[in-house]
């Protein structure tokens, strides 16, 4: 035997040994038995790793391998109990998932001795403050009506709501919670794609119906858009909304499959799929397949829902595409009464890697690209816009007002409202607190009554800090905050204001011959209402002659 090999066995050897000087003991004694069933066991591990293929560090190091992957699997676990500082954002940190615990449940959430923050790190934000401050706001009156001229059921929404989240995705117990804290603090619930369940209905808390490319809850034998079944479904008195998901932020572009393995029959009379089949979330939309044809199926929507206000959620991917779906507004007079701007760091329970890296628009990006197109288009008054995407605290949400948007959505921040770890075991069925799984046993840890009060002051708390800031700022609705109240620093020396940082449309300004906004109007000219493709160099170039 070569002397090499004594490193890689040793421990497999001395497990050997001490089975073999062990089992005469135990006859002889019975203290012995327990260290000798050990060695035993380990042992049998030990040749195991030498017959099994799979893993090479094993094989050449039988029993003391499995070390490496005994820590692997507890590295998560290790590293947010004894190793992340409290603002490593992994992808939540641990400050921003004490802040949600603690308003959840009503405890202090003040800071002692100072920001952990270094404010002349290149990513540092602020909000200037007034001289002269105002009385702080009633939040009750944070609130905003979702409808333009052609609803005829316009919806006062909550200025914080919860974003979409199926069920199926999440357990039973984790949406009786969400939808009973909506219910308790006047808020609304997203569906999100997997429809509505017994489980939304159960405590009538206010419902934003999502409607994903495989129509669940309102789809024929084939897969397709049924309109009989969208207009029952619509017409109950708990959905408030219907929302038409283009895309994930954080999957955008890409579909699903929900194996028939995991579909339960209350998943399936959920979704009106059948039992034994694999369920398949189609990348795109079957009903339209161009600009014009979206606002006809908005339009269509509307109608079979007695007007309530229709709108669609997207992760902004090609510029021209979403400016190909504003020229059809103009072109049409069909304007949908709101847009959620999902961006890419949005959450799911599971995604590709590189879909959830690197494709999509980050959330402020689209945002601001959202904006100006309908600023620029002239159609801003007639569209509210909700956001999605990472929000957990009260200047969280400012900085998405001063760019743009009217609300904003959070599903990740109510998910820690109910208890989330981050334990980031969605995927797996298995998640320790009971939310993202359909385990019965694990879901019932999930106690519905006490997690819907954490859901409802959550929201609260976290409103009347935004309305603190507001005081503070000077300001007596959330609507006043500006792109001139927020400040970003660019660089140890120098911070610029998001109105220097950022450029912002004036109201027409796509409309008309001048040359500022060189970007936006680029893409203004590619961009068609019969096709989401863009329009050659060479028909842009030719329609500037004319």
């Amino acid at each position: 035997m070569k002397w090499s090999l004594l490193p890689r066995y040793s421990v497999f050897g001395l497990c050997i040994l001490g089975l073999i000087v062990g089992l005469p003991l135990a006859l002889m004694t019975a203290w012995m038995w327990p260290f000798t069933l050990l060695m035993a066991f380990l042992v049998a591990v030990g040749i195991n790793d030498l017959q099994q293929a799979d893993y090479a560090v094993r094989r050449n190091y039988p029993v003391i391998g499995n070390m490496r992957y005994l820590f692997k699997a507890l590295r998560p676990e290790m590293r947010q109990y004894l190793f992340e500082s409290d603002t490593d954002q992994l992808p939540f940190s641990h400050k921003q998932r004490e802040l949600v615990y603690a308003r959840g449940r009503q405890r202090n959430s003040s800071q002692p001795f100072g920001t952990l923050l270094d404010v002349y790190s290149d990513s540092y934000e602020f909000i200037g403050h007034s001289m002269q401050t105002s009385d702080v706001p009633d939040t009750k009156g944070f609130r905003l009506t979702i409808g333009n001229a052609q609803c005829a059921q316009p919806y006062s929404s909550s200025l914080f709501n919860i974003s979409a989240m199926s069920f199926g995705s999440l357990s039973a117990n984790a949406i009786r919670a969400l939808n009973k804290g909506a219910m308790l603090g006047g808020f609304a619930h997203d569906t999100g794609e997997g429809s509505i369940s017994p489980y939304h209905r159960e405590f009538g808390g206010d419902l934003i119906w999502e409607l994903g490319s495989g129509y669940f809850g309102c789809r024929n034998e084939k897969g397709g858009f049924d309109a009989e079944k969208f207009s029952r479904q619509a017409a109950n008195a708990q959905v408030k909304m219907i929302e038409i998901k283009l895309s994930q932020g954080a999957k955008p572009g890409h579909g699903g499959v929900l194996p028939a393995s995991k579909i339960s029959e209350e998943i399936a009379e959920t979704r009106g799929i059948p039992m034994g089949e694999d369920c398949i979330s189609p990348a795109s939309h079957s009903a339209f397949c161009t600009p014009l044809e979206l606002l006809e199926f908005i339009n269509q929507l509307r109608e079979l829902s007695g007007g309530k206000p229709v709108g669609f959620k997207m992760c902004l991917g090609q510029p021209w595409e979403f400016m190909a779906i504003v020229k059809a507004m103009c072109e049409t007079g069909i304007v949908p009464d709101f847009i959620v701007v999902d961006g890419s760091e949005g959450g799911t329970g599971a995604a590709p890697t590189e879909f959830t890296d690197h494709l999509g628009t980050p959330l402020r990006e689209g945002l601001l690209f959202v904006h100006n197109s309908l600023v620029g288009a002239g159609l801003r008054d007639e569209v509210r816009i909700g956001v999605s995407g990472k929000i957990i605290s009260a200047f969280d949400i400012a900085c998405v007002l001063a760019l743009g948007a009217d609300w904003v959505n959070a599903a990740r921040g109510y998910m820690f409202a109910l208890g989330c770890i981050q334990s980031l075991s969605c995927h797996t069925n298995k998640c320790p607190t009971g939310i993202a799984t359909q385990d019965d046993l694990r879901q019932k840890s999930l106690v519905v009554e006490d997690k819907a009060d954490q859901v409802r002051h959550f929201h609260h708390n976290t409103l009347d800090a935004l309305a603190e800031i507001l005081s503070a700022a000077g300001l007596s609705t959330p609507w006043q905050i500006t792109p001139d109240h927020l400040v970003h620093r660019v660089s140890e020396n120098e911070v610029r204001l998001f109105s220097h940082l950022h450029p912002f449309l004036t109201p027409g300004a796509l409309l008309s011959d001048a040359d500022d906004y060189p970007f936006y109007r680029r893409v203004w000219a590619m961009a068609q209402a019969e096709s989401f493709q863009p329009r050659s160099l060479a028909e842009v170039s030719g329609a500037k002659r004319e």
